[in-house]
Order: C-alpha cells, then sequence, then structure tokens
C-alpha cells in the first residue's frame, strides 16, 4: 500500500532527493517549499501524486494549514519528514542576533510547528511515524559551526522527550544523523555566513585543511536507508546516515564518559 509523506525543504537536497525516491516507488508526497515552483519539475513527472504546497517553515499557522491541506487531499499522513534547514558558518562570537535567531527559527522552530501541525492528525489515525532531520553534530561540535550545532541539539532533546511522550499514540519518532554530504548545506541557499573577522581566520584555515569535500558522502545513497526507516516496522529513534558519524560521535561519548567519571567524586559531593 502507498504510503503518504509530508516532507518538508522538498525543493532541493536530501529532501529533493528522498521525495523523488518516494514517488519513483509509487507513494504520493505532499512537498513543500517556499517557491512552488522548485517543485514544478516533481509535479510534472509524477502528477497526482504530488501535493505542491508552499510553506514557509517559520509561520506557525501557515505549517498548521499545509498539514490540514495535505491531509484532507490525502486522506492521512502516515509520514514527515521535517527536512527544512540550513547551516549559519561563522564564529559565535561573529554571529548577529539576527542571524542566530533566524537559525533557530528555521532548523528548531520551523520543525517544531510542523510536528505539534502533524500531531493531532497522527494521535487520530493512532499512528504515523514523524522523521527529524538532524545532523551528527547534534552529538559532536564543529568549530565556526556553534549556532547550527545548538540548533541540532536542540532537535536532539526535543525529539527524544516526544518519542517517550507519543509513544501511547502509536506514533514514532526518529532523528536522521547525516555526516557530510554534498548538498547546498555547503553553498546556495541551504548556506549562509557570519561576516568574518581576522581574529578566527586561522581556525577557519584549519578547519578547511581538515573537512574536504571528496570526504562527503553521496547524497543520493541516503534514499535506500531512508526507505529502509520508513518501511520498518520497529524504526529506530536514531540512524546515522553516512561512515563518519559513528565513529566520531562514539569518541565524544567516551571522552565525555571518561570526563564525567574523573569529576564524580566532585559531583557526588555536591549532592550534600
Amino acid at each position: 500500500m502507498a504510503k503518504i509523506i509530508f516532507i518538508t525543504g522538498a525543493s532541493r537536497g536530501f529532501g529533493k532527493a528522498w521525495a523523488e525516491a518516494l514517488l519513483k516507488r509509487g507513494d504520493k508526497v505532499a512537498a513543500t517549499a517556499r517557491d512552488t515552483s522548485s517543485l514544478n519539475d516533481l509535479k510534472e513527472k509524477y502528477g497526482n501524486a504530488v501535493l505542491p504546497l508552499q510553506l514557509d517553515v517559520h509561520d506557525r499557522t501557515a505549517a498548521f494549514s499545509a498539514i490540514q491541506q495535505a491531509y484532507k487531499h490525502f486522506g492521512r499522513i502516515d509520514v514527515v519528514i521535517n527536512n527544512a534547514g540550513y547551516g549559519l558558518q561563522g564564529a559565535i562570537e561573529e554571529t548577529t542576533e539576527e542571524q542566530a535567531r533566524k537559525q533557530m527559527e528555521t532548523n528548531f522552530f520551523g520543525l517544531l510547528w510542523v510536528t505539534q501541525a502533524a500531531l493531532p492528525v497522527m494521535r487520530e489515525q493512532k499512528n504515523g511515524h514523524i522523521i527529524q532531520v538532524s545532523s551528527f553534530l547534534g552529538h559532536a561540535t564543529l568549530p565556526t559551526l556553534g549556532l547550527y550545532n545548538a540548533s541540532k541539539f536542540a532537535v536532539e532533546g526535543l525529539s527524544e522527550t516526544l518519542a517517550a511522550e507519543v509513544k501511547p499514540f502509536g506514533i514514532k519518532i526518529s532523528l536522521v544523523e547525516p555526516n557530510g554530504y554534498a548538498t547546498e548545506f555547503w553553498g546556495g541557499s541551504s548556506y549562509a555566513q557570519t561576516e568574518h573577522t581576522p581574529l578566527y581566520d586561522p581556525l577557519r584555515e584549519a578547519i578547511q585543511n581538515t573537512v574536504k569535500p571528496e570526504h562527503f558522502g553521496k547524497m543520493e545513497a541516503t534514499n535506500v536507508a531512508l526507505l529502509k526507516l520508513i518501511d520498518s516496522p520497529n524504526p529506530p529513534l536514531r540512524l546515522f546516515m553516512g561512515k563518519i558519524a559513528y565513529p566520531v560521535v562514539k569518541q565524544v561519548y567516551e571522552q565525555r564518559l571518561a570526563e564525567w567519571e574523573a569529576w564524580n567524586d566532585v559531583a557526588i559531593a555536591a549532592h550534600g
């Protein structure tokens, strides 16, 4: 039976690739974008299997409206993929208030609004699967991506809590945590930069010498993983995508555990 999928940020990157992979196998997709003309090729190719919807995820009311439009059009929503987001590159000190707020509004609050809109529909259905596109940088951090890191750490905490809250209603939550991929995150409209100051240039140069495009994964290779996640009767709360994420995050947690253990006597004494 064809699944009904609601995807945000479907105009490019993971969203576009995943929408096409789902449509190709016979699923139906409500595809959202700020500019629906970017979805014309999907509509022309897949016809009525695609419902293009205009959505700026910053707008909570619009998020609720888009979910309701998709629900009324298709009769149900099996899966929501919260994919809309972008990366802000720059040192924390360099980041303006406007840039910081916009990063959180898109990557965290936009995801929250769509999630809140979908929950009543899925609760009434007594089933549903919400897939939150996070990042392995929701566990590890990379200097000069501080606000992006913060937004993904927030998504991780929200989604883990949500999974426990909605389990009694038959709703599943999964966090997809890609490592670096050759998407527009590293350029184009999915990428933004602060105004750089020379103070942090040595750090930027060191990162550029370490993080190379040839290390990035191939975006099309994620399609199979996403389809397996959607089709699983018991999907995981967290799924890395790519070969870099697991060893990096494993090392991060080993270091954290070692530090917590080293300071545990101080922690216990602080209990009183």
